[in-house]
Order: C-alpha cells, then structure tokens, then sequence
C-alpha cells in the first residue's frame, strides 16, 4: 500500500469556518498529519459551503450532481481548495447552506443527511477513493451509517473502513423514527441500525457500524461508560466497548503563539516575559478595570451553560471575590448566567467585567493578559482553552475531568502546569483558587510557574502520531 488515503468529514473546519472545538480539531489535525507523514498520508477534508464561508478566492469548482436523499433529487456543487497541504472540498447547496447559522435550524436532520450522503456520494466525481472515512460527531455520523448499509456492495466502497469520532456525547441527533425513510432515507431493518429508546439517534448508529470509536481524551473514553457523562448511551458505549480509543486533542501552535500573534497588545515569548504585563495592564484598561500588574486576574471564557461549571462558579463568587483579584468573563449563553455576571459587574465594578458576547479578538487578548484562566467543567470531553492559555503562559484552575485531567496536573507541590480539583463543589473551586493565589503571591515560584506552562508542548504532534498508528491499524485489517 502507498499512502494511506482518508476522507476527513466534519461539518466544520477552520480556518474557514469554526463555532467551536470541532472546527478547531477539523482544522488543525489533518494540517498536522500532512506535515509530519506528508510521504505515507492523502487525507482530505470535506466540509458543507455554509454561507458564513464568505472568502471563496481560489476556490474551484469540480462539478456538480444530483445526490439522492429518499424521493428528492437535490443539486449538489463540489468545490476544491488546498490549503497548507491539505485539500479541502466543500459541498454547495443552497437550499441547505446558505443560512444565518450553521446549526439550529428546524431541518438539521434533513440538512446533515444530505451531507453525509453527498460526501460518500461524490468520490468518483472528485477521483478520491479512501481506505478510511473518519466523520465527526452526529452532523457527520450517517457517512459510516450509509456506508454499511447502502454501500457496502457497490465497487470501490466495499473495503472502506470508518471511523467515528465523539467530541461530546451529549449531542446525538436524535429525531422522530416517523422521519427515518422520507427524510434520512433509511427503510426496512435498516432502521434498527439508528433506532434507539423509540428514536432515531444518529450518534448511536455511528457507533454501532464504524470499525472504532474515537475520543478526544483518554479519561473522556473511561467516563463514556458512566451513563451520567453517557447521557443515556452508556449501553452502547459498552455494547462496543472493543472499539473505544481515546486520543487526546492538540492545538495548532502556529495559530496560537503569543511571539507573532497580531491581535496582542504586545508580543512576548518564554524569553522575553515583560510583554505579558503589558498586555495585562491593557486588558485591564480594555475591560474598565483599574490598572494594576500586581493584582491577579482570571479570565474565563466560555459557554455559559450548567456543563461548564458555572453553578459551581456563582456560587463561589462571593467568596472569591473577598480575595485581592479581578475577574474578566467573556462569553454567551443560558441567560442566568448572562444576568448574573452583569449584576456582578454592576455590583463589584473594580473587580470583575463582563462581556455577553463571543469576540476572538477579546479572546486572544485574555489569553495574553489574564494570570490565571477558570475552566471548572463538570464534563469536558477535552477542552482546547487550557492548553491556549498555557501557551500564552495563562496559568489554568481546572475541574479533574476529560482532556483537563488528562492535560493539567496540580501544581501546588512545586510540580505540575496548573491548579486542579475533583469534588463538584464551590468550596472545592474556592479552595483551588486560594491555591493558585498564593502561589502568585510569591513572585519567584509564579515566575518559575508561567516558564513551565509555556514550555509544555500541546502541539498535535504526539496526537498525530496515535492518529496515524489508528488509521495504520485500520488499512493492516483490509489488506
């Protein structure tokens, strides 16, 4: 065998689109692949052409088709792009695509089945037949679906091994079995395959036809099994137990790096750290907070949802805020959460500012400027905001769970990149962070402390390793 070929399919990938970690892993991961086994790899992406992708230069156009989808007939454009050694093609309908959002649309199902059909659909077309289709999470799951059960006797498809991979369980795609022929054109015993509790659940029939399951987290595979991080698929976790693998995720170091990256106030390095605290005391000023180097900031930014650890911050607020610190939150979310770090500004409006709104800008400059960055999630399938905020030597308080138990480890016996806690409760939060405090405190042991977080490598390249040795293992099978 030559290189070993992969079709890469994910409803989003940067730097083209991204609303979150998976157009961050979509993103970054296959560039990685391509860099370090650019002589044994050919793994391509292919992604929907969402009207949020507005810079289309150099795009070309290949051809286009009609993909089947239950009765419909529905037009499908096939575009190509390379980028960074990576190929990407994007699948052009308007009808489903051209819209405000990527997601939360009333025919989501509709929208994502269409996809996954079109992208097995078009591989004579574009002239790339793989060894291993490798989708992500539910808006991807029906490629392996259809692949085992439409595709499985036609030529050229019949050896194709898949893969799924997990980014976060909670999110399924469930719909009304009623739908499952008219709508995801899956008829007969077929329906057993994505039939689950009277449902359909996309998630469970991915998992259930794919040759392995991946997760971006080792402890993330282990939690999978506890129906309560599960959420309601702990059963199939274990009917497929076999098949479960968990990589941790990695960050695209060139992206991220605080030497060159041109939304900083200043740049800096692990040399030359005196840049920080100017983008410290320009955050502040930025964020209408008073100018000081000497006080602590913390800086979140997040979702503001339950999973995230957010209950566990309000109710700790207070006593945090009895501390000598500032606090900047950047994010958007359940409205709760929104009204109640507004009143917290209002209440407290030297030490904590709160911006209701998701600004990458904003973001790159707390990454840069903050000390110290909160990240409590009760479950967090790998995160990617620890390991930013580590490489611009923002020192992380995070929740032992998923990818942040696996990438951050307590520091304060001296060793270990970050302050952690297991209990879900404010008072283990609180606890965590009079830790980190006191450590800052002592300017000897927080410089030695910013040094070794930034020194830490979450590049992808042991990640990419562990993908390459998986999708190896996959292509030894078919031989």
């Amino acid at each position: 065998m030559n290189k070993i070929k992969v079709l890469y399919i994910a409803s989003e990938a940067a730097p083209f689109i991204a609303t979150g970690g998976l157009g961050e892993v979509a993103g970054s991961l296959p560039k990685a692949l391509s860099e370090k086994y650019d002589d044994k790899i050919d793994i391509r992406i292919i992604l929907p052409l969402y009207q949020g992708i507005w810079d289309r230069n150099e795009f070309e156009f290949i051809g286009k088709t009609s993909v089947p989808l239950g009765w419909r007939q529905q037009y499908c454009g096939v575009f190509k792009k390379k980028l960074n050694n990576v190929t990407y093609y994007f699948i052009d309908n308007e009808y489903y695509f051209k819209r405000g959002e990527c997601y939360g649309h009333f025919d989501d199902g509709e929208r994502f089945a269409f996809f996954s059909k079109a992208a097995l659909y078009i591989l004579p077309m574009i002239g790339f037949m793989p060894h291993i289709v490798h989708a992500n999470d539910w808006q991807a799951a029906l490629a392996p679906i259809y692949l085992a059960a439409k595709y499985h006797s036609y030529e050229g498809y019949r050896d194709i091994k898949s893969i799924i991979t997990i980014h976060n369980i909670e999110y399924q795609g469930i719909f009304d079995l009623g739908i499952a022929e008219d709508v995801f054109d899956i008829h007969g015993k077929e329906k057993g395959i994505i039939e689950y509790r009277g449902s359909i659940n996309l998630l469970k029939g991915a998992m259930e036809t794919s040759n392995v399951i991946s997760t971006v987290s080792e402890s993330y595979s282990r939690e999978i099994f506890d129906d309560y991080y599960a959420h309601g698929l702990a059963e199939i976790v274990e009917r497929n137990s076999s098949k479960i693998r968990g990589i941790l995720n990695g960050i695209d170091t060139d992206i991220y790096n605080p030497e060159t990256d041109n939304a900083l106030f200043e740049n800096y390095n692990i040399d030359n750290i005196e840049g920080k605290n100017i983008n410290k005391l320009n955050l502040q000023s930025l964020t209408g907070l008073p100018q000081n180097k000497d006080i602590p900031v913390i800086g979140i930014i997040s979702r503001l949802v339950n999973h995230k650890g957010f209950d566990l911050i309000t109710e700790a607020m207070e006593e945090i805020l009895k501390e000598r610190v500032q606090l900047i939150i950047l994010g958007k979310g359940d409205r709760g959460y929104e009204l109640f770090f507004k009143s917290m500004q209002d209440s407290y409006n030297e030490k904590v500012s709160a911006r209701i709104d998701f600004n990458s800008d904003l973001a790159r400059k707390i990454y840069a400027g903050a000390d110290l960055f909160l990240m409590p999630s009760i479950s967090e399938p790998c995160g990617i905001a620890q390991m930013i905020s580590s490489r611009y030597g923002t020192v992380p308080i995070v929740r032992e769970t998923g990818g942040l138990k696996d990438s951050i480890k307590d520091a304060s016996l001296g060793e270990g990149n970050g302050f952690t806690f297991g209990e879900q409760s404010p008072h283990a939060l609180y606890d965590a962070v009079k830790r980190a405090l006191r450590v800052y405190n002592n300017k000897e042991d927080w410089g030695k402390l910013v040094k070794s977080v930034m020194e830490i490598d979450f590049s992808w390249k042991k990640s990419a390793e562990k993908y390459f040795e998986m999708y190896s293992g996959l292509t030894e099978l078919g031989e």
